[in-house]
């Protein structure tokens, strides 16, 4: 019988989420939560409903992937990226690492998800679909003309299109139009499913990805092979181009706190502190006093101090990779 397999990518440095995020220390591995960090809650969320771990991670991070892992007592097979190269060689140095007719459940490690059962109902039905060999995307129901996530336009279990991070005005049409559901960056396929797709639709990315595989040594590729692989996500070589492609919507609580206004909103469910004009304090116990500003952030870590409206968190990247062009150790 084939085995249901969790596949958690752990890439990314989060660099909306600066400086909390750092690249040695991306927002995934973050203790701020009541239930541990986001990596922590992935790998729990889903024991229960899959029967191996792999972890894809790079250079950088992979010894906080162990850590977690260690201390939860999970074992695991690691795979260690020699270089980021996206999510399609990601997923296929897993596939690779499984037995064809295994199941692969492929998930974010920095998403929070709330309602257990609904997550486990989706998975379910994604697990149905993958052993008729389909691969499975997830989409979320949208609450709001979100403007920061892709899209998936559908029509029963059928994905008649992805969309690309809309504008408002489009994305209040997406919204209004009511097919249109969230692109949550989770997947369900075959093993065997997924590189045969991936062969046929991006016959350099399987071949050099392969390549890099064979030549892997105890679980950490090869950097020199790795930098021949082709850098595409696995939206653009496979979701967007294969015919069996099928969605599940779901009806659990969804985000990917990939800014700080999403990170507000979840803390304050959780009961983090806000004032009396919805302005809050992380990372600090330092008293802390807003004069007249509303819905305001402060984040606070040794070395950096960051003020921000709510409502503008996505121009925190634009700090990061001004950081970024001049070379500062703030964002390692």
């Amino acid at each position: 019988m084939s085995n249901i397999i969790h596949v958690v990518l752990t890439g990314g440095v989060g660099s909306r989420l600066w400086p909390l995020s750092r690249k040695s220390y991306p927002k995934q591995y973050l203790s701020l939560f009541k239930d541990g960090s986001l990596f922590e809650m992935t790998i729990k969320r889903n024991q229960s409903l899959c029967g191996q771990v792999i972890v894809v991670g790079n250079c950088d991070n992979h010894a906080l992937s162990r850590e977690v892992m260690e201390n939860n007592k999970v074992d695991y097979i690691d795979i260690v990226e020699a270089t980021p190269r996206n999510t399609a060689a990601a997923i296929a140095f897993a596939a690779f690492a499984a037995q064809p007719d295994d199941i692969l459940i492929v998930t974010p490690s920095d998403h929070v998800i709330v309602g257990d059962e609904a997550y486990a109902k989706a998975i379910k039905s994604g697990i149905e679909k993958a052993n008729k060999g389909y691969i499975v995307t997830f989409g979320i129901q949208p609450t709001r003309p979100e403007t920061g996530y892709g899209y998936i336009e559908y029509k029963d279990d059928k994905v008649l299109s992805f969309r690309e991070k809309p504008n408002q005005d489009t994305a209040e049409d997406f919204i209004e139009r009511g097919n249109f559901l969230w692109n949550s960056g989770m997947f369900c396929f075959r093993a065997d499913t997924f590189l045969s797709e991936l062969q046929n639709f991006e016959p350099k990315v399987y071949a050099t990805a392969f390549n890099a595989w064979q030549h892997r040594h105890e679980g950490e590729l090869d950097l020199q092979l790795s930098k021949e692989i082709p850098s595409i996500s696995i939206d653009y070589a496979v979701m967007e181009r294969s015919k069996k492609i099928r969605v599940v919507a779901t009806s659990f609580q969804w985000s990917d706190l990939g800014s700080f206004e999403s990170m507000y909103d979840y803390l304050k469910q959780t009961g983090h502190p806000v004032d009396e004009n919805g302005n809050m304090v992380i990372g600090t116990d330092v008293y802390t006093a807003f004069v007249g500003l509303k819905d305001s952030i402060l984040v606070h870590t040794k070395d950096a101090i960051l003020v921000l409206q709510k409502e503008k968190s996505q121009d925190v990247k634009k700090i990061y990779n001004t950081l970024e062009r001049h070379q500062s150790k703030l964002i390692d």
